[in-house]
């Protein structure tokens, strides 16, 4: 019989070989779950936006928490029941206006809750907004996680402050946050309270409002700049703007003495990110995260070089809508059950084709979002023949609820500082020769020649900010000012919570209270000034208010229902 020779002993090899213990490689395992097929990592996709979401909450409700802190602290000296421009008096004068009625037109010329609350209790009622405010922001930027409830209750309250805060609240950043705020509202679920809540993706028409709202403040704040001032266009503003800036920072002293190409060179930087770099968020995926990482950047110089309150901060959020999970994931911890490994298993999952049923809140929620993107598109044409026109007004709205606005900043760059100072004496005569006349200081705006520049963004004073512009108006445009002389002449312990220092204290309040208008230069490191410990030099220009006494003020504040401060 012939044998099929090595055909015929093939399946006996196999056998030989279990016998001696020599086995063939074990068949492989498929990858876990967030693993690639390798074994290692998987990298998150591009295209998702669940990572994304939750940086964008995150750093919104800091910009919040920012805001109702500054205003908890803050409110009812400027605008509670003895403040400086009582909110309760405002209102009254709207209702007045509206046959002093609390009707449609009234609510809908100033939008706040404090309409339906009692106004006898409004240093309570103010507290408790920024209070809310403050809880629920914590909540959010700790958790990460949000629903459309706590977004819109975040705004009600922050447009309830903003509408009756008069011209403390007058700042571009307020409108800025509204509108923030506003579309943060739909970026989140109705009711469900997740970091990754699966049946409501990251709206897509809720990222393109935040990067249709970042092109429009770049290009806003450049356009303003070259139709405004001159030196934007011979690329000398930045000689001025460290030293002329409201509230300058100790960083901003050192860039002010840079050489002059440096300066050029900033400018030009500055045109560049504010007039080019913004068309990039059109252009594909790669050049929209490039705007991102551009604009984040820009906007940390900015606030390492001055006190500009939250809005670099604030004007950061709305880049971050360029950015997807891919590029996002390095902020996450990796590992099993983590918020990045959850995301994988989403992305594999919408991979295989794996698609969430359709449920008649899935509709609604697309029919919501679609209606939104109409809402911001309809508002837009006034803000977009805005920005087309030579005549464009900035930090300006078009509607009472502040959904979309104009931007821009420093369309004018003053060329010297000036500053007032408010002083006071125990003379009984003020214009007696030797009749000794002590500063106030303020928290942060410069006063005292020797103390730095104060380093406090994002906070920020309002009334440090407001004396910035006091100082080249005059007084019968700030009547504000003569209130706050007033209360320094009572010693009133409210307004003296917003000064750093009263040079009265412990002691009678003054007789007299004068404002003092003095130009301010910031000292030459390494010169005389600097050696002797002075930040500023300064010279007077004159009075910016006579010396008033309390007698002088009665009828003054009687004619602006001001409650007439009583001496402490």
């Amino acid at each position: 019989m012939r044998s099929d020779g090595p055909a015929m002993a093939a399946p006996e090899e196999p056998l030989r070989k279990r016998k001696a213990g020599v086995v063939g490689p074990a068949p492989e395992s498929p990858p876990g779950p967030g693993r690639d097929p390798a074994g290692c990592p998987a990298r998150l996709r591009a295209g998702t936006f669940w990572l994304t979401r939750i940086v964008l909450l995150k750093a919104l409700a800091f910009v919040y928490f920012v805001a109702f802190l500054v205003a908890f602290h803050q409110n009812k000296q400027l605008i509670g029941d003895t403040g400086l421009l009582p909110c309760r008096v405002y209102l009254r004068s709207v209702q007045q206006h509206f046959r002093g009625q609390v009707s449609w037109e009234t609510v809908s010329y100033a939008p706040t809750v404090l309409w339906l609350l009692d106004w006898s209790h409004m240093d309570f009622n103010l507290d408790a907004l920024a209070l809310l405010g403050l809880g629920i922001s914590s909540f959010i930027l700790v958790s990460g996680c949000a629903n459309m409830v706590l977004m819109a209750t975040l705004w009600v309250l922050y447009m309830s402050l903003v509408n009756v805060g008069q011209i403390w609240y007058s700042f571009g950043w307020e409108s800025q946050l509204l509108e923030t705020g506003f579309l943060g509202i739909f970026l989140c679920p109705l009711w469900t309270l997740s970091p990754l809540p699966r049946g409501t993706p990251t709206s897509r028409i809720v990222l393109w409002g935040y990067r249709w709202l970042i092109f429009r403040i770049m290009l806003g704040a450049g356009l303003i700049k070259i139709r405004g001032d001159q030196c934007w266009r011979d690329l000398t503003c930045m000689d001025f703007h460290y030293e002329t800036q409201p509230v300058p920072n100790p960083v901003a002293y050192f860039l002010h003495h840079s050489p002059w190409w440096f300066h050029r060179f900033e400018t030009l930087s500055n045109h560049f990110l504010e007039l080019v770099v913004p068309f990039f968020v059109f252009l594909g995926r790669q050049m929209c995260i490039l705007h991102g990482a551009l604009q984040i950047l820009f906007q940390m110089v900015l606030i390492i070089s001055g006190n500009l309150s939250f809005l670099n901060w604030l004007t950061i959020v709305p880049s971050l809508a360029c950015f997807d999970d891919a590029t996002l994931g390095f902020l996450f911890p990796s590992g099993p059950g983590s918020l990045k490994d959850q995301v994988l298993r989403m992305q594999e999952e919408e991979a295989r084709g794996a698609r969430a049923p359709r449920t008649h809140g899935s509709v609604a929620r697309h029919t919501v979002n679609l209606a939104l993107g109409v809402l911001v598109a309809w508002l837009s044409v006034p803000v977009v023949l805005n920005l087309l026109s030579p005549q464009q007004v900035m930090n300006s709205s078009f509607n009472p609820l502040r959904i979309v606005n104009t931007y821009g900043a420093f369309g004018s760059i003053t060329k010297e500082r000036t500053e007032v100072i408010l002083q006071g004496t125990a003379s009984p005569n003020a214009s007696a020769p030797d009749a000794k006349w002590e500063d106030y200081e303020f928290k942060c705006k410069p006063g005292d020649l020797k103390r730095r520049p104060c380093l406090i963004s994002p906070y920020h004073h309002r009334l440090d900010w407001l004396m910035w512009f006091a100082a080249f108006q005059t007084y019968e445009h700030n009547e504000w000012i003569i209130h706050l002389a007033g209360k320094l002449l009572a010693n009133d312990a409210q307004a003296l919570s917003l000064l750093a220092l009263n040079p009265f204290a412990g002691r009678a309040p003054p007789r007299w209270v004068r404002g003092e208008h003095y130009r301010y230069k910031f000292s030459r490191p390494g010169g005389t000034h600097a050696a002797e410990g002075k930040w500023w030099i300064r010279k007077r220009l004159g009075p910016y208010f006579p010396p008033l006494s309390f007698q002088d003020l009665k009828g003054y504040f009687r004619s602006r229902e001001w409650p007439y401060p009583k001496p402490e």
